[in-house]
């Protein structure tokens, strides 16, 4: 077996310049160039966004955020201007926060399309 030294997941945008300001503004995350696309570091955990010209967005959550609080995070992001997505099926509050199926949990997307999340884990 190889000796690992980490993993990251990654997925594609059609913009990094626009990802690379939507992480750091939004999230306050540590991005750098590398691979030919960016490493996005929060909190110790990285992932990977290439460039892709022909970029489909992702129809499932690639990417979820911890928070303590996910009613004050959805305010906040909010505020900021993004905006929750609601999903036919699910019980979604007034703020897109669905609590009936696991950890309370919230989607929005990136620039590019694909489908992130904060999820209430404490």
């Amino acid at each position: 077996m190889p000796s690992f030294t980490g993993a990251f997941s990654g997925f594609s945008a059609t913009d990094i310049e626009a990802e690379r300001a939507f992480y750091s503004t939004h999230f306050g995350a540590t991005v750098q160039d590398g691979m030919g696309g960016i490493l996005v570091e929060l909190r110790g955990q990285r992932v990977y966004i290439y460039p892709k010209a022909d970029h489909v967005p992702a129809t499932f959550t690639v990417l979820n955020f911890e928070v303590a609080d996910i009613g004050a995070a959805v305010d906040e992001l909010s505020a900021a201007g993004i905006v929750f997505e609601r999903y036919e099926g699910l019980d979604q509050d007034e703020r897109g926060i669905e609590r009936g199926i696991g950890p309370p949990i919230a989607w929005f997307k990136d620039p590019a399309g694909n489908i992130l999340a904060i999820v209430q884990t404490s």
